[in-house]
């Protein structure tokens, strides 16, 4: 196990990945890891799914930094769900003092109209909360994290959602938005900022993979690692996956050692039961050769990957320091 960090000077950690495939899962885990040893992580949800309360087992998550978990050698995950709304108000607040027109605004239903008919400026408010954040000054203990993680919305709108510039350009060319904007990007299109893409070894999954790398580059946003969810073990030799596929299974010999171990009794009805077994060896071969080929496209990405397993008893509390110390192991520091 290494100590060297897998990303060096990165802060911010956005977690985006095609819907099913666990990004959630993978964020609230990356960010156990990264709090090992006594550091402290702040997991950020953007969404409004109140995801991570429901893995954490905790009360939905408000619009305020709450600790939820205490990870190894004294840790600590905090995390907070990012509302646009509050976000708007903190907005108006830390710029032009005006946290009480905020709040009357809010309660006419402005707020609402303002960001669904400019949703370039929803995102730069939710991104730009994660970003107040990670400037925040070291020397400030009670309020600076060593690492943000974002819960970020699905791969098909990552590069819209954190491309903020773009968003912004016909809504305002100059001013204090504009300058927020500026900011916002300053640390998204920077080093200290990674974006990792979630997976499972399926054509559809990867190739969104592929895709959204591909349009993170164009946009000039820095890649991290792609996380390799859900895997399985093979549980049969490659000679034995070769036949499988090809039908060459020695039925009369499975069948006879069905018998032979009790499993079932009449030898006529072991061969039946060795027919289906072989038909089930087949697809499971089949499956398992997708996934080598799934992941050799990942390989041919030259970016880092990292695996993790599937959890036979599903994702718990439990589950998730399994799953981060699967991440430590591979390097996550």
């Amino acid at each position: 196990m290494s100590d060297v960090q897998l990303w060096p000077g990165v802060d911010l950690h956005v977690v985006s990945g095609k819907g099913g495939t666990g990004k959630t899962t993978v964020a609230a885990s990356l960010a156990l890891a990264l709090a090992h040893g006594g550091k402290r992580t702040l997991l950020m949800e953007v969404e409004g799914r109140q995801g991570i309360a429901q893995l954490f087992d905790t009360a939905p998550l408000p619009y305020e930094e709450r600790m939820i978990a205490v990870a190894p050698e004294g840790g600590e995950v905090w995390a907070m769900a990012v509302d646009p709304q509050e976000a708007l108000l903190d907005y108006l607040e830390q710029f032009y003092n005006l946290r009480r027109a905020g709040a009357a605004l809010k309660k006419m239903g402005a707020v609402d109209f303002v960001t669904t008919i400019a949703p370039g400026l929803r995102d730069v408010l939710l991104t730009g909360k994660a970003i107040e954040v990670v400037r925040r000054k070291p020397d400030d203990k009670k309020n600076h994290y060593d690492a943000v993680v974002m819960d970020a919305p699905p791969t098909g709108r990552i590069t819209k959602f954190l491309n903020v510039n773009s968003e912004m350009s016909g809504l305002a060319k100059v001013g204090p938005i504009r300058n927020h904007a500026d900011l916002v990007m300053g640390v998204i299109a920077s080093p200290r900022t990674a974006v990792h893409l979630v997976t499972l070894l399926e054509e559809m999954p990867v190739q969104e993979t592929v895709d959204g790398i591909t349009e993170l580059k164009a946009a000039g946003l820095p890649v991290g690692a792609v996380f390799v969810n859900m895997t399985r073990p093979s549980v049969l030799t490659d000679d034995q996956r070769a036949a499988a596929i090809d039908g060459t299974l020695p039925l009369n010999q499975i069948g006879a050692d069905l018998v032979t171990s009790g499993v079932i009794e009449e030898p006529l009805a072991a061969g039946l039961l060795a027919g289906q077994l072989a038909h089930e060896a087949r697809d499971y071969a089949m499956r398992i050769a997708l996934e080598g080929r799934e992941l050799r496209r990942i390989e041919e990405l030259s970016l880092r990957h990292l695996t993790l397993p599937l959890l036979p008893s599903g994702v718990d509390l439990s589950g998730l320091y399994e799953l981060a110390a699967c991440l430590r192991a591979e390097g996550v520091r």
